[in-house]
């Protein structure tokens, strides 16, 4: 039982990271058909934001009433719909309209999901479960390459991962009895029983813990520069490599295989490896990445740039999350981790920022872009870490 409801968590982790790369991937095809600039994907992707962090913020009280299991089928549910309805949408202020329930859906499946293995599961889950997300971040490119090559356009790619998520979606309805008859069968698998407060931490209380807003900021930057890589690789590849919008969809992936195949790997390096070490690790690869995209005019190193920055990203976001109940206390965890999806989602809106400066400047600046929020990041992090010192002597 305990086995098959990881498995089918697993199998969410994909549906989440399904739709995240889709946008990067067709928008320069679909802004064509829009007659809309390059920024106006910024427009889609802050609606999409603000939804995430809505349903972030609520999900504490939603899972407490009605469930982890019910909140992450009926928020992939909302997902697959919304995503079948972009694939029949012709103007643009349908996307808008449409991203509102994409947003609220995805909110909802992270933040539950998340919470749920931070309190039930050992930490390489938490990295093998995010290289889950990064299956999905990584086929659904080539879904939306396969659809734009094959003439069909962005459209089917669009109903193709929307009907993948529908199947997902049915998957856990049916599991539904599994997560509530599982769960004295997880807290077997813990490495530490989970801490509750009877009552929630006031969010002004929040932060007020030593260490959380460094902890926050350094949130904020990490899925800035995420969201900021996958959002606009494809169009930084067109302008900065000359190559086609097809062959760009198609590229677009490899940051996600970066993310997924170093996830893989960093799963493993937990039982030898601390959080902080892992984390400082994806900084320094992360550098190199950026250096090797600046390169002008060689596609190799662009498309490996984008690969090495993928292995970068990959220990960080699981890592800090993995390392909360250390950092702060067993018992501010959740409020923490709350908190946390919510600064993750506020960072990505900033990637639509960079839509705006490519418009006025050129695509070229990403990897500054990128460096800007690299240094900000390192520096909230080590500054939490000195902060948070007496409690994370064991990191």
């Amino acid at each position: 039982m305990f086995a098959l409801l990881v498995a089918i968590i697993y199998l969410s982790f994909i549906s989440l990271g399904l739709p995240d790369s889709l946008l990067g991937a067709a928008w320069p095809v679909m802004r064509i058909q829009f007659n809309s600039p390059d920024s106006f994907a910024s427009i889609i992707s802050v609606i999409i934001g603000l939804g995430t962090i809505t349903s972030s913020l609520l999900s504490d009280r939603l899972t407490k009433r009605f469930g982890a299991g019910l909140v992450t089928a009926v928020s992939t549910a909302m997902t697959a719909v919304a995503l079948f309805l972009f694939s029949i949408s012709t103007q643009f202020w349908m996307l808008a309209l449409f991203a509102i329930p994409y947003g609220l859906g995805a909110g909802g499946v992270d933040a539950a999901l998340n919470n749920y293995v931070a309190l039930h599961l050992k930490s390489r889950h938490m990295s093998w479960l995010h290289c889950m997300w990064g299956v999905g971040a990584s086929v659904s490119p080539y879904i939306m390459s396969y659809a734009l090559t094959g003439g069909s356009g962005w459209h089917e790619g669009y109903f193709i991962v929307a009907a993948i998520q529908i199947a997902l979606s049915a998957v856990i309805f049916i599991s539904l009895p599994l997560w509530k008859k599982a769960g004295s069968s997880i807290f077997k698998d813990n490495a530490q029983p989970a801490q509750k407060r009877e009552k929630a931490l006031p969010l002004k209380d929040v932060f007020k813990i030593k260490g959380a807003a460094a902890c926050f900021l350094c949130f904020f930057c990490y899925c800035a520069l995420e969201q900021t890589s996958m959002l606009w690789a494809s169009s930084y590849m067109i302008a900065h490599n000359g190559i086609s919008e097809e062959t760009a969809a198609m590229f677009a992936s490899l940051f996600f295989i970066g993310i997924t195949v170093g996830r893989g790997l960093n799963g493993f390096l937990t039982f030898k490896f601390s959080d902080r070490t892992l984390i400082r690790a994806g900084y320094s690869i992360i550098v190199c990445g950026a250096v090797l995209i600046s390169i002008p005019s060689v596609d190799a190193l662009t498309v490996a740039g984008f690969i090495v920055l993928g292995l970068g990203c990959a220990p960080v976001y699981p890592s800090i999350i993995h390392s909360t109940p250390a950092l702060f206390g067993a018992q501010n965890s959740q409020a923490m981790i709350g908190v946390q999806m919510a600064f993750a989602y506020i960072g990505g809106l900033a990637s639509p920022l960079f839509g705006v400066l490519a418009d006025a400047i050129t695509p070229n600046i990403l990897p500054f872009y990128i460096a800007f929020f690299l240094v900000i990041m390192i520096v909230m992090h080590e500054l939490m870490v000195r902060q948070t010192k007496p409690q994370s002597s064991i990191l």
